[in-house]
């Protein structure tokens, strides 16, 4: 796997950053996600309950921890999730790691089927 270390690198310093200058956060009860299914080009929106399993299309999803900053600061949301997929009646792990809802790019889940990318963080099941 060929990973661009200088890319790397930002990453990790944007997070160590973020979470530096940002420090205080609102867990929430609630992530948004977004899916792209490239095979029939749909995209589709999901609310997941955290610490709860859900099956969206061959996917299995356990969001972990979700959180936002706080009102003050600049918006942004944090999500650990461990996405499974359920192909071939095999459960393979795909991702297992964090989303920022303000950079899909550096924390996607690539695959050849699915984009996920989270959304919001929210305490409502009806927001």
């Amino acid at each position: 796997m060929n990973i661009n270390l200088g890319l790397l690198i930002k990453i990790f310093l944007l997070l160590f950053f973020s979470f530096s200058i940002h420090g205080e956060t609102i867990e929430k009860n609630y992530a948004l996600f977004k899916l792209l299914n490239k095979t029939t080009n749909k995209v589709s929106q999901k609310k997941i309950s955290v610490n709860q399993n859900t099956d969206w299309e061959t996917l299995n999803i356990e969001v972990l921890y979700c959180a936002s900053t706080i009102p003050t600061e600049i918006p942004e949301d944090y999500v650990l999730v461990d996405v499974y997929d359920n192909i071939n009646q095999e459960k393979i792990n795909i991702y297992r790691g964090w989303m920022i809802s303000s950079l899909p790019s550096v924390t996607p889940l690539e695959n050849p089927i699915y984009d996920l990318w989270l959304l919001d963080c929210i305490n409502d099941n009806d927001s």
